[in-house]
């Protein structure tokens, strides 16, 4: 299961980067913001996703110990999204030790 997590995370990570590059060059999103701001769903969406960086990030500090790395991850969180996201979880599968599983995945603290 770890393994396939693995590969699903990192499939995720590399498609959500080539999303953003491509996206990135054929449309700048500061110089639409005005329009996109107007726009119902997109403000909806908004919302959506910074819920869904206050859940991983709730979780995340649960695993976190050090300060610093918190505030860098909320950082990353913000302004990555599901990049951020997903190198956060591909982080934690491969710390996982032979025989670890799921339920370490999401308790395990890291020190």
């Amino acid at each position: 299961m770890i393994t396939l997590l693995k590969i699903l995370f990192s499939l995720l990570f590399a498609w959500m980067c080539y999303v953003v590059i491509i996206t990135s060059m054929a449309s700048n999103l500061f110089s639409q913001w005005d329009f996109l701001g107007g726009i119902p769903w997109m403000r909806a969406t908004l919302w959506d996703f910074y819920a869904n960086v206050l859940v991983i990030f709730v979780w995340l500090c649960y695993k976190e110990n050090k300060l610093m790395l918190k505030i860098i991850w909320l950082i990353l969180l913000v302004t990555l999204g599901s990049i951020a996201s997903c190198a956060y979880v591909l982080i934690q599968l491969f710390k996982l030790k032979p025989g670890e599983g799921i339920k370490e995945l999401f308790s395990k603290q890291n020190g």
